[in-house]
């Protein structure tokens, strides 16, 4: 697998991630059927002065499938990270099953975190989105092996990434490969998705509830409006739910995974954030 941030690749208890640049800790987390490459184009452009920690959530990137295939694994996984580096005042952002992931990390030891943001993810009642649903079907229905060709032909395999991009053919080869091959290039790999796809339900997240309604960590929402699988009423539910969340900032027409080919638009959106939860702190 190729790799923007080779030497600043890392691996703690078990989990690959890169650590790169110096000053306030900003941890990114991916969403399934990416990795932590999704974030290259926001880490270019903060590296020079906050330290961004990029994780691979099991079975995809460097991380093999390790642990507990469901988004409460995913979460233990980026817990080990943060326990492990000891990381505090975290600025924390999620996209996708990440966001979900996100949400559950905070909700476990909020104390850690200076700010979360949340873009385009899953939330308690659209967990999976129902554009989503036909890939958990196709993995309750053991069809994932079917796609290990995707994995080694680019081409082929950015059809599946058309709904999440506003311009696929844009986004390299060898990101594409990357983001599959893990996936769908191993019958461990494949095991490990199907398990984590087929136990999405839309009450999956209600236990954090009650912790989120009391979070008062500084969060913002911010949004893609042209994405099918998490339309703009999810983003106000999350408003609505989390006290320290403002309101939703939109990115005109972008899709979910808008944090890799519309990087300027988020990255000024969390500088923003983050100057606004610095003026809160000194006023």
């Amino acid at each position: 697998m190729t790799d923007e941030f080779a030497p600043y690749r890392r691996i703690a208890g078990g989990i690959s991630f890169t650590d790169v640049g110096e000053g306030p800790v900003t941890l990114f987390v991916h969403g399934v059927f990416t990795n932590g490459r999704l974030w290259r184009n926001c880490v270019q452009l903060l590296s020079d002065h906050r330290r961004c920690i990029s994780v691979d959530l099991p079975g995809h990137g460097h991380t093999p499938p390790v642990g507990e295939p469901s988004v409460w694994g995913l979460a233990d996984a980026v817990d080990t990270v943060i326990r492990e580096l000891d990381l505090r005042e975290v600025h924390l952002v999620g996209n996708d099953t990440g966001g979900a992931v996100a949400q559950i990390v905070l909700t476990r030891d909020p104390q850690r975190f200076a700010s979360l943001t949340l873009t385009n993810c899953d939330t308690e009642g659209n967990f999976p989105p129902p554009a989503f649903r036909p890939a958990v079907w196709a993995a309750k229905s053991r069809l994932l092996r079917a796609g290990a060709p995707l994995a080694k032909r680019a081409k082929l395999g950015k059809q599946i990434y058309r709904t999440g991009y506003q311009d696929v053919s844009a986004v390299p080869d060898d990101v594409i490969t990357d983001y599959l091959t893990p996936i769908l290039g191993s019958r461990e790999g494949v095991r490990f998705m199907t398990t984590l796809l087929s136990s999405m339900k839309p009450t999956l997240l209600a236990p954090i509830r009650p912790l989120l309604s009391s979070c008062e960590v500084p969060t913002a929402i911010v949004w893609g409006t042209g994405d099918i699988f998490f339309r703009r009423s999810w983003a106000d539910w999350l408003v609505d739910l989390i006290p320290g969340a403002t309101d939703v900032v939109e990115v005109p027409g972008a899709r979910l995974f808008f944090p890799d080919e519309r990087a300027r638009e988020l990255v000024d959106a969390l500088e923003a954030h983050w100057r606004l939860g610095q003026a809160d702190t000194r006023g």
